[in-house]
């Protein structure tokens, strides 16, 4: 008569039962997911500024035409085509809230001169990101520096912001 009782099988299912409870609570595989889209957006921030920057040495300092056609201090939703109504839709999700409706600005000029292969788009967090609404927003300020924006940081203290 050998073998395990049935007691001593439930408690080593118990025992095993537990341990895989504390490492999935250790991993808190939620936070990972927030803080992998976290990276995204950090990326896509400063593969966007990079871009505009490129651009604009290649120009002789001028930024791209849509760029330039921006009010100081006004905060824009970044898209890939020109759209004139609902860039701020997405306002209740955004940490830097779009100025107003018709506050969008086209970057499809970067894709189309090749300084990047597409306009990024945020990974949806509580937002709805798309290309006619990005999830990044664009400030000129009027001394010519510019400010992009991840319209969400899920588990960044700080806004995911890149100023130039």
């Amino acid at each position: 008569s050998q073998g395990f009782t049935l007691v001593e099988l439930l408690i080593v299912i118990g025992i095993i039962a537990i341990l895989a409870t504390a490492t999935f609570v250790a991993l808190d595989p939620l936070r990972r997911f927030r803080d992998s889209r976290d990276a995204k957006r950090w990326s896509d921030v400063a593969e966007l500024m990079h871009a505009i920057k490129v651009d604009q040495v290649d120009n002789g300092g001028s930024y791209l035409d849509k760029i330039q056609d921006m009010n100081p201090g006004d905060i824009y939703m970044i898209t890939d085509g020109d759209y004139l109504t609902g860039c701020n839709t997405q306002n209740a999700h955004c940490d830097a809230q779009v100025t107003r409706d018709s506050a969008c600005v086209n970057l499809n000029g970067l894709v189309a001169q090749g300084y990047t292969g597409k306009i990024p788009v945020s990974p949806n967090g509580n937002g709805n990101w798309s290309p006619s609404l990005t999830g990044y927003t664009l400030t000129a300020s009027s001394s010519g520096a510019l400010t992009i924006t991840a319209c969400e940081s899920e588990n960044s203290v700080d806004n995911i912001t890149v100023t130039r």
